[in-house]
């Protein structure tokens, strides 16, 4: 696997997003998902992608598996702040700094670590200065309890301001093929300040795979089922986008999946995919996309099906969308 940098921290190229190891996108196999983690190891994708709000802290646990077996194989990435919902059904974040500390220490216990490689704050709280909240997670890396900071789903005056106060190494947000409206302003500010970016859900949530052709395929407990691009004319729109996708993976010899996320590798070398799965074939065909490069011609293909705002529909309801680029 090849190497990349978010800013001082090296990591494999392809990185491994562990929301739908617990249940979120239906009921995973506790099994398969451990042995995806460890097959994860083996690949070099040594990047774990966690968060406390994943099934509760149960996602932390199950990770916990097999870092105490093999905690040097692995960057563990995890996140704070994601917590619940407030009645209009938008996320309800939290960055006071006393929350701050409290939930580190939660975290390393259900991981069974005494170090987190990069903490981030999951969604900012806007009754907090993002000042307050960064300077109570820097604290934590002056106590050698975390490594790297991050920050999710910020706008660039927030990352900007973040910044300022301890260098972030990392800015996780959606970004793939259907979701590029951070281009404009979050990508090149990264650039410019040497902060990587993690991009989440690549494959868009998996629709990019080109294994949902139907709303049916979609478990009764799945959360794509309340995503507006997983509903209605919008689904209809967004399948024949990936038909089109499906035909240039096989001009290209790979899978839908693997020409997705070479392309997200494609967009620069700060730029981390971490495609999420629980199965370990998913895991590996995934981790092959780092072995193609794209000629300027298929570069161009892609872009031209999937310029920015091809996608129908917004990726989150109206009402979770107003926590997002704060």
């Amino acid at each position: 696997m090849q190497r990349r940098k978010l800013g001082e921290l090296e990591v494999g190229a392809i990185g491994l997003g562990c929301a739908t190891m617990t249940p979120f996108y239906g009921e995973p196999d506790p099994a398969a998902a451990i042995a995806a983690l460890e097959r994860a190891a083996e690949l070099g994708v040594d990047m774990l992608d966690t968060a406390d709000a994943y099934g509760q802290g149960s996602n932390e646990e199950l990770i916990a598996h097999v870092l105490k077996r093999r905690r040097d194989k692995y960057v563990v990435a995890t996140k704070f702040g994601n917590m619940g919902r407030n009645p209009d059904g938008s996320a309800k974040g939290e960055g006071s700094p006393e929350y701050v500390r409290r939930a580190c220490e939660k975290s390393l216990l259900r991981l069974g670590t005494d170090m987190i490689d990069l903490y981030y704050i999951h969604r900012v709280d806007p009754r907090v200065p993002i000042e307050e909240t960064i300077g109570a997670m820097s604290e934590l890396v002056r106590a050698g309890k975390v490594r790297f900071l991050g920050i999710s789903e910020a706008g660039a005056d927030t990352i900007r301001r973040a910044h300022a106060i301890h260098r972030l190494s990392a800015v996780q947000v959606e970004y793939s093929l259907w979701s590029r409206d951070v281009e404009s302003t979050v990508l090149p500010l990264c650039q410019e300040l040497g902060i990587g970016l993690v991009a989440y859900s690549p494959l868009g949530r998996g629709f990019l795979s080109g294994t949902i052709n139907a709303r049916d395929d979609l478990g009764a407990n799945d959360a794509r089922r309340t995503m507006p691009r997983f509903v209605g004319e919008n689904l209809r729109r967004n399948l024949g986008l990936v038909a089109k996708l499906r035909r240039l993976a096989a001009t290209e010899n790979c899978t839908p999946a693997q020409l997705a996320i070479a392309w997200g590798l494609s967009r620069g070398d700060f730029i981390v995919p971490i495609p999420g799965t629980s199965r370990p074939h998913r895991l590996e065909e995934n981790a092959g996309a780092a072995d193609l490069t794209l000629s300027t011609a298929m570069l161009a293909a892609l872009d031209a099906i999937f310029r920015p705002g091809a996608a129908a529909g917004p990726r989150y309801s109206e009402a979770y969308a107003r926590t997002l680029g704060i």
